[in-house]
Parts: structure tokens; sequence; C-alpha cells
């Protein structure tokens, strides 16, 4: 686990947060500019120091009482919005001195960095000749290659441009997949945060609005998340069929199996997906004359009414309702004119399903065990 807690005044701004989250995936600090996103991340690399801290990361205590490890003792990677490389140095050069500043023997190598990155065809190039998002990508190979505890990042993409982000993004999943490193990760964009992170730290001036697994997070209706203009649930599952004569998979996911379309890798591959409110419709029975592809069982947890006489639908797949946390948006009429309530079993019509990330880079993903380079 990863268990923090920072109070203490900066100027005018009050800071009081406290939070447990597990030891690894990606951990996202989420909420508007200004809600303390950043300072969090300084406290709990030790760049600033709240007297009022407490910080222990999966057993090692860092910050406690009298107690305060200072930043070049604690393992952490840090990775910047702006990409800190020294442009004069090659991406190698660059890249080693990652090297040099680990205080552990390598668990994770350059060769393993450089093929999770897809850094290889930039190895020579001096870092001053790289576009933004091949920067990002080698400060994330040098921050790894510290052989960080704990990684941090601090909007890493909010200096990109969106073709940029795009290119970058399906390495950041491709690190998740592949590394054990926690990773705590600062951003203010919901699409980012839906695409990458496993559980969701709601912030809001300078408090925790609300901390756990991001699926919950989306569909809870005291946050504010379930109120967006499109809301959507992202859902977790396992490839166990293909076709490719219709260019489809069977995802199998809790409470059901969603057809999706494109290869998304052989059976047992995982995936997210994403399913925005609006493409899904709700019905009392399994439709026989139509283009939908997805039907599936689910149960009322619950609705609230949104602006413009719509219906946000609480749901969980399965004929139990025990599934996965599903959102549909419809009309109040739609509502009235079925009779639908709390707790009533109904067919929730997936109208369209997407992966929440276009899928890793091609080329197998590599075992940091097995390092290979120095």
């Amino acid at each position: 686990m990863i268990e923090a807690s920072f109070r203490g005044r900066l100027g005018s701004f009050d800071l009081d947060v406290g939070f447990a989250v597990p030891g690894r995936g990606i951990t996202a600090l989420f909420g508007p500019s200004g809600c303390g996103k950043t300072t969090v991340l300084r406290a709990v690399a030790g760049l600033m120091r709240l007297p009022g801290g407490q910080l222990c990361v999966n057993g090692a205590q860092w910050q406690a009482g009298r107690r305060f490890v200072p930043p070049h003792r604690r393992a952490i990677g840090y990775v910047f919005q702006e990409a800190s490389l020294f442009p004069h140095l090659s991406v190698e050069a660059n890249l080693r001195f990652g090297l040099r500043r680990a205080r552990c023997a390598p668990r994770i190598g350059m060769d393993d960095v450089v093929a999770l990155l897809g850094i290889a065809p930039l190895f020579d190039r001096p870092a001053e000749m790289l576009s933004g998002g091949e920067r990002q990508r080698v400060a994330i190979g040098r921050a790894l290659l510290s052989q960080p505890d704990l990684l941090l990042m601090d909007e890493p993409l909010s200096a990109l441009d969106r073709f940029s982000k795009d290119d970058i993004l399906p390495y950041l999943e491709r690190l998740h997949a592949a590394l054990s490193i926690p990773v705590l990760y600062v951003s203010h964009d919901i699409a980012e945060v839906e695409r990458l992170a496993d559980t969701l730290v709601l912030m809001q001036a300078g408090r925790v609005r609300a901390a756990g697994p991001i699926a919950d997070l989306l569909a809870d209706p005291a946050l504010p998340l379930i109120h967006l203009p499109e809301p959507a649930a992202v859902i977790d599952g396992k490839v166990i069929a293909s076709d490719p004569q219709y260019g489809l998979c069977d995802v199998n996911v809790p409470g059901g199996v969603v057809v999706v379309p494109g290869d998304l890798g052989p059976p047992g591959t995982r995936c997210r997906l994403r399913i925005p409110a609006s493409d899904v419709s709700l019905g009392r029975h399994v439709p026989l004359d139509t283009t939908i592809l997805n039907a599936l069982p689910a149960r009322i947890e619950g609705a609230e009414t949104t602006r413009d006489h719509q219906m946000t639908v609480r749901l969980r797949l399965g004929a139990d309702g025990e599934g996965a946390a599903l959102l549909a948006r419809v009309s109040r009429k739609s509502w009235d004119r079925l009779g639908l309530h709390q707790g009533e079993q109904v067919v929730a019509r997936l109208k369209a399903v997407a992966l929440a990330e276009s899928g890793p880079p091609s080329g197998p993903v590599p075992d940091p065990a097995e390092n290979r380079r120095g």
C-alpha cells in the first residue's frame, strides 16, 4: 500500500489530504487546476516538507513525525511536464545518467526500457533533436533506469499536442502492462485517467473528495464525474475468442461477454473497454431485429435526473446485478414510458464499444526480469 497524509498551509492555500491506495498499478491524482495535485506529488518526492506529513510506501516509512527521508534517499523516478533532458547529450547518454543514479542492482535494464518505449531508433540522436513526445519517452526511460520503487508523473502529457499525446499514450499503457512499479499520475484530463488509471484519488480545493477503483468512482452518484457532459464506464476484460472473418473479438467482462471490433490479440489478452453512457439504451427484452451486437442482462442500481430532461441510469451487468458498473443516458420520457425503477432487471443495449486505449505498439512486451544490457 501507499499511505499518504499531508497537512499544511502554503500562502493562502490549505492542504489537508489523506489516502491509502494499492502499491502497484497506476493511481491518478485527478482534479481541476489548483486543487493541490502537484503539491501532493512534491510532498511524496520529499521536495516539500509539510509539518503534518506522513508517508509509507510499500512498508518503507519515508515520513512520520520527526522522521523525514530526504529526496535523494527516496527511490523515486520523477517525470515532469517538460522533459528535463540534457540537450547536448545523446538519448543513450541521457538514459545512462538514469542508470548511474540507481541505488540498487538493476531490476530493469537498458534493453528492456528501449524495447518498452520504442526508442531504439532514437538512441544516437541528440536530445535537442527530439520531438516533444520523443523527449517524454526518453525522460520516462531515464526515470525507470534509476530503479525506482515509485514513479511520479506530473501531467507528463500536458505540454504535448494531440498527435504527440496519441503517440505516447500506448507506451504508457505498455509500461502499465509490463511493470509492477507503482505510479502516481497527476492529471486534469479525464480521458487520460479513464485510459490509464486503476485507482483514482479525486481532489478538490486541497482535499480528497474520494479515493478508490476508477470504475466505482466514475459511477458514484455522490461524485461529480457521473454528471459530466459525456460520462462513461470503463471495464477491464479478457479476450476469450476472435472472429477474423468479421474482425471481431469476444471479451469476457464481469457479468457477461462483449463483442468488440478489431483484433485485440490472442485469448487471454487483457484490455480495457470504454462505454459512453450515451451509447447505452435500455429495454426489457433482447432485440431480435437490430444491428446492435451487444445486449446484456443488467440490473438498475439507481438513476439521477440531469439537465435537459435526461436520466443517468446506474447499472450492474449480469442477471444477478453483481457484474461491472455501467451507465446509460436516457430521456426522462423513455424512463417514464417504460416504467423503469431501481432494482429492476433490464437488457442493456450497447450501441458502441471502444477500447479505452489504442493498444500497445506492435512487438512483444519484454520481461523486465531478463535484463540484457547494463
